[in-house]
């Protein structure tokens, strides 16, 4: 269970980053078959104050890689937000996995 991080235009943050692997050690505790994650976080340009923050994490896993990404008004909101979807994908993933 290896977990990368990459920044693009934010400044790196060892708090950004613990969060982020306390919300992922819950996924692969639940979910054993994925391998590895990786996270990136940047800003876009909005209008919007609620958006702007991105965080997308792309899963390795047995078949097609799981991406989400989601964009809030904080990197920590936008980590939560993104690994809610991933537990969405997962449970569809671990209900086609059959073992033989």
């Amino acid at each position: 269970m290896e977990i990368l991080f990459e920044y693009h235009d934010v400044a790196s943050s060892d708090a950004l980053e613990s969060h982020a692997k306390e919300k992922l050690d819950n996924l692969f505790k639940r979910y054993d078959f994925v391998i590895r994650a990786d996270v990136f976080f940047k800003t876009d340009n909005t209008t919007s104050d609620d958006t702007g923050k991105k965080c997308g994490i792309r899963l390795s896993a047995p078949g097609p890689r799981l991406f989400a990404e989601s964009s809030k008004d904080s990197f920590y909101n936008a980590t939560s937000e993104t690994v809610n979807e991933l537990l969405k994908q997962l449970e569809k993933r671990k209900d086609k996995l059959k073992t033989y």
